[in-house]
C-alpha cells in the first residue's frame, strides 16, 4: 500500500471524518443501563461478541464482498450486496445508523476524494450502508481489501470503546487497554470475512440486537442507537 493510499484510509476512518460515528452506540447504551457492561472487561466482551457474531462481523463481510465486486466491475453483485446490507440491519436505529453514515460518507468522499466507483450504486434501490460505502472508496482508490477491512473494524471497535468510556464511565487508560485487547479480535474477524466473501453469511448476536431494539424506548439517552 502506498503512502497516499494509507493517508486516505486513515482520513476516511478517523474520528474527524464527517459521518457522525460519535453519536451512535450500537445498543451499548442499553447494555450499560442494564448493568451488563460496567467495566473494561465487560466492555471488551461486548465489543468482541459484536465483532465475531454481530454487526461487526456482518459489516466486515459486506465490506469484503462489496470491495471485490467494485474492483471487478460486478455491478449485479454490488447491487445485491447493498440491498442485503440494508435488509440485514436488525432494528430501526441500526438501520438509521448505517444508512446515515453511508450517505454522509459518500457525500464527503465524492466532494474531496472523487472516483467513479463511488457512483456505482447511484441508481440502487436500497440505501448504501456504511461498510459498502467505505468499500467503494477503497476499491476506487486502490486501497487493498485486507488493509481496508482491518481499518474499518478498528474504527468500529474504537467508536464503541469511546462510547463505553463516556457511558460506564471509563478512563483513558482503560479505553486504550480495551482497544489493545481487541486487536487480535479485529484481525481474526477481518481474515474470516475475507475468506468467507464468496459464501453466504449470517449473524447471531441476540443480546446485542435486543439491546439495540430496546434502545428505541430507553428513558434517558445520550446516543442515537
Amino acid at each position: 500500500m502506498t503512502g497516499g493510499e494509507l493517508y486516505r484510509l486513515m482520513t476516511w476512518l478517523s474520528p474527524a471524518y464527517p459521518v457522525g460515528s460519535f453519536s451512535y452506540s450500537g445498543g451499548l447504551e442499553t447494555a450499560v443501563a442494564d448493568g451488563r457492561v460496567a467495566d473494561r472487561e465487560s466492555l471488551f466482551d461486548w465489543i468482541a461478541a459484536s465483532l465475531r457474531h454481530g454487526a461487526g462481523w456482518i459489516d466486515a463481510w459486506l465490506f469484503a464482498v462489496a470491495h471485490g465486486a467494485a474492483a471487478s466491475g460486478d455491478l449485479d453483485l454490488l447491487a445485491e450486496t447493498a440491498e442485503l446490507g440494508y435488509a440485514m440491519t436488525p432494528s430501526a436505529e441500526a438501520r438509521l445508523q448505517t444508512q446515515s453514515q453511508g450517505e454522509a460518507f459518500l457525500i464527503a468522499t465524492r466532494d474531496a476524494w472523487p472516483c467513479p466507483e463511488l457512483d456505482l450504486l447511484e441508481d440502487a434501490t436500497a440505501p448504501v450502508v456504511f461498510p459498502v460505502a467505505v468499500a467503494l472508496a477503497c476499491a476506487g482508490h486502490g486501497v487493498p481489501l485486507r488493509a481496508g477491512v482491518g481499518a474499518y473494524l478498528t474504527e468500529f471497535s474504537a467508536n464503541l470503546v469511546s462510547a463505553g468510556m463516556r457511558l460506564v464511565p471509563l478512563g483513558q487508560r482503560d479505553g486504550q487497554r480495551a482497544i489493545a485487547a481487541l486487536e487480535p479480535v479485529v484481525a481474526e474477524t477481518a481474515e474470516t470475512a475475507i475468506a468467507s466473501a464468496a459464501e453466504p453469511a449470517g449473524a447471531c448476536a441476540t443480546a446485542i440486537d435486543l439491546a439495540g431494539m430496546r434502545h428505541e424506548t430507553l428513558h434517558t439517552r445520550l446516543f442515537r442507537s
